[in-house]
């Protein structure tokens, strides 16, 4: 799944979706090391575990967040 995001410093994010679980997650731009740990800490997790987890986070005084938009990407591909 490739999922161009709305709102946030990164520009895209790419993750595979197996057996409802997250693989393989990439950012595209975005603050470096907070993406990298993102993309640690859910390899392998449920895809609607993340969601519940991800879905609502904002970044200063935006209405989305990196964290935020790869929820509404799981949610897309789901």
């Amino acid at each position: 799944m490739v999922y161009k995001t709305h709102g946030t410093c990164s520009q895209q994010i790419s993750f595979d979706l197996q057996d409802g679980k997250i693989h393989n997650l990439k950012f595209v731009g975005g603050c470096n090391g907070n993406l990298k740990g993102i993309c640690s800490l859910v390899e392998g997790m449920d895809a609607n575990e993340v969601i519940s987890k991800l879905e609502g986070i904002r970044c200063g005084f935006k209405s989305t967040s990196c964290p935020d938009q790869l929820a509404k990407a799981i949610k897309e591909a789901l």
